[in-house]
This record gives structure tokens, sequence and C-alpha cells, in this order.
């Protein structure tokens, strides 16, 4: 069984990212993963400084992600777009990751998605977060999500309003499923 975590980059209160997450991950599990949907507001980190680090080392929240990280076959990632970047909640967690040992970022296939309130779908935020993670050697798959208008996005049940998003869902969890179990 392929261990999967789900997260997003925003910890407000019914955050479209935090939904898309939640979304994903019943995708996944019916795909037969083991899914673990993570909330970084229980994973609270300072804001990432080297002074801090050496003066007392690492904290243990990002301790805790890089393992859960690192045991992960695949990583659902979304990301709202603040200012046509990202959020600094989704870049101050990559930071501190980013510093434990293991290489919490080279065993997963990572899927990327984004939710935004207008029509430009946070692919901005994509793009950049798509950058940073390459970067730091972590595996895409080719599919992204960019969903356009947050608040009609979804319907009652939770469920994509959109067919092609939808279809769009399922192809990404499908890519994440077949390059986890090559990897």
């Amino acid at each position: 069984m392929r261990k999967v975590l789900t997260l997003s980059g925003s910890i407000r209160q019914n955050s479209y990212n935090a939904h898309l997450a939640l979304v994903m991950g019943a995708r996944l599990r019916a795909l037969g993963a083991e899914v673990t949907d993570l909330n970084l507001k229980n994973f609270p980190l300072p804001l990432f400084n080297e002074d801090l680090e050496a003066d007392e080392g690492q904290p243990a929240a990002a301790m805790q992600l890089a393992a859960l990280f690192a045991e992960a076959d695949a990583i659902f990632f979304a990301t709202p777009e603040y200012n046509n970047s990202l959020t600094p909640l989704t870049k101050n967690t990559i930071d501190w990751i980013s510093r434990q040992k293991g290489g919490p970022f080279k065993h997963a296939i990572f899927g990327l998605g984004a939710v935004s309130s207008g029509r430009l779908s946070g692919v901005v935020a994509l793009s950049h977060l798509r950058d940073v993670l390459g970067k730091i050697g972590a595996l895409m798959a080719p599919t992204s999500l960019s969903v356009a208008n947050g608040a009609e996005a979804f319907d009652a049940a939770g469920e994509f309003t959109d067919p092609v998003q939808k279809s769009r869902a399922d192809q990404l969890a499908e890519q994440m499923m077949t390059i986890s179990r090559q990897r």
C-alpha cells in the first residue's frame, strides 16, 4: 500500500486549498493509498533563520514533517497564491524541511494544486512551487491542478463542479500512484 500525504499552504478556516487537499486525498484513497491529511497548523514553525537553527537546533515540527515526507511515497501539496507567489507558510515549511537529514524531498512523487478566488487559478504560485521543489530534488507529476473561482469550484458534496477539473484530478491521482510504484 502506498503511503500518501496531503497538505495545504493555507491554515485559514474554510480554505479552498485545504479543501482541494482533502478532495485529492479521497481520490488517492479510492486508488488504494494509505492517506494522511496533514494540517500545517499542527506543525508550528518559526520563521526560518539560520541563527535560530544554530542557537536552538531544528524545531521538533520540522523534524516530524521531514520524517513524514521521507516515509511518504507520494505527497499532494495545495498552495494558495499570495501576491503572485507562494504563501509564506508554504515557503517556510519547505525551507525548514529541506534542512533535515535523510533527503525528505527525494523519495516521494509530488502532486501540485492551487485554488484561487479569481480567474487566474494560482498558476503563478504553482510555477514557483514547482521551481522551488525541483531545485531541492523533488520529482513532480506532470499534471497539476489550477482551479479558478474557488467559491464555485466545488459542489455541496465537496466535489468539483467542472467535469474537466474532475478529470484532471483523477489523472493527477493516477499519475501519483503509478509513478510512486516505479520509484
